[in-house]
């Protein structure tokens, strides 16, 4: 089982002391949902530098109508805001957007409201479905139920669905040709929620040889357990774009059990979430293990390496 959560876990994570003005430490608290009924999906992210204080926040909205920020349903990130000076258990940014830990490590309010109109407002409960899931010490990941409203364009829609949420906190650069300063060029993050009982998370990075598990886990019949190995594979490319289609998952757990999951993409929005990070996010409906749920795929990129994967699909010339 996970480490459990405290409420420190709610908080912002500042750098350490003999490196207080680090430009580059970086946090993260991000919540996405979708409605799949509509195959819509949604996402709120902030971005929290600690070292210049200042924070970006970013909200989107999109379905299989428009896969770019200038032509989805919604799309603003604020790049320059003012670091707040209240706890991140209840923060308000100037951008409209709120959280407020309701129980430690389980239920939060996630609140949006567009600055600049009343174009989208979210006023959303995610109440978590599993624990909390560690990365090392300073990334967690927990899958939930959102259940609440969204307000696009004077309609009302109501959600009850499953989603999940991430933090992170430590250095991240924004320079250099591989992700976030690290040595992987792209990865993904995929995951899936039928119930309490059936789900699966994964992340992988391509370190040259294809995306490989570096985190995730499984629950089967109610039983979680966290993933020893993992591997993501693209099966199928939209013809157009050259982003999945069609994304296979199989692992292995501390239990022996294997997954073996199929995702078929049924939306998706490009666009940079960070400095060097450019994701691909898709709505996707898994089959896995008997059962078939909604969860996201991503795929992801450093600036560099997705920009010779684009090119290289159509037919252009790469640099370098």
């Amino acid at each position: 089982m996970s480490d459990p959560i405290g409420p420190a876990d709610d908080e912002f994570h500042p750098p350490p002391a003999d490196n207080a003005a680090d430009p580059e430490w970086m946090e993260t608290c991000w919540f996405t949902f979708t409605v799949p009924e509509r195959r819509l999906s949604g996402q709120l992210y902030p971005f929290f530098n600690h070292g210049l204080r200042v924070a970006a926040a970013g909200a989107y909205f999109w379905d299989e109508q428009g896969d770019q920020v200038w032509n989805c349903r919604y799309a603003k990130n604020f790049w320059h805001l003012p670091f707040p000076d209240t706890p991140l258990s209840d923060v308000s940014l100037a951008n409209g957007l709120r959280y407020r830990c309701l129980e430690t490590g389980k239920k939060y309010a996630v609140q949006y409201n567009d600055p600049d109109g009343d174009e989208v407002s979210v006023d959303l409960t995610f109440t978590a479905v599993g624990p909390a899931h560690r990365l090392h010490t300073s990334h967690i990941d927990q899958p939930g139920r959102y259940q609440g409203t969204i307000e696009l364009y004077g309609e009302t829609i109501p959600v009850d669905s499953y989603g999940f949420r991430d933090r992170s906190w430590g250095h991240r650069s924004q320079f250099g040709a591989t992700l976030m300063g690290g040595v992987a060029i792209g990865g993904g993050y995929s995951y899936a929620t039928a119930s309490e009982n059936d789900g699966f998370h994964v992340i992988t990075m391509n370190f040259g040889e294809g995306c490989i598990g570096i985190h995730g886990h499984l629950v089967r019949d109610g039983e979680w357990s966290e993933l020893k190995s993992a591997r993501r594979t693209v099966v199928e490319v939209d013809k157009e774009t050259g982003f999945p289609a069609v994304v296979r998952i199989e692992g292995t757990d501390a239990l022996g059990r294997t997954l073996e999951a199929e995702g078929r993409t049924l939306n998706r929005l490009i666009f940079p979430i960070n400095p060097n990070l450019l994701t691909v996010n898709c709505l996707t409906e898994w089959t896995f293990g008997g059962v078939t749920a909604y969860g996201e795929d991503h795929d992801n990129w450093s600036a560099a390496s997705i920009r010779a994967a684009a090119r290289t699909h159509a037919g252009y010339p790469v640099p370098g």
